[in-house]
């Protein structure tokens, strides 16, 4: 379920804003409503990353390795 919100922003830049939108072929709402999932799930994802780093810590290579080593193939 959508919900409306009221936002405040300078005319000349919610103008620029809509013709960018319309350039891009979606609106100004839908962009908006993008930019808003994408600023929620920032968090979430660098908490993804470090749970995912803390699940690996029992991994250790054992030895540091030469660069020779390093670039065998």
């Amino acid at each position: 379920m959508l919900k409306n919100i009221t936002l405040s922003a300078d005319k000349e830049l919610i103008e620029k804003a809509r013709q960018k939108a319309q350039n891009n072929r979606t609106t100004l709402n839908a962009t908006f409503r993008q930019w808003l999932r994408q600023y929620v799930t920032v968090h979430q994802n660098d908490k993804d990353y470090e749970n995912l780093m803390n699940s690996l810590k029992y991994a250790q290579p054992g030895k540091k390795f030469t660069r020779d080593e390093l670039n065998e193939r």
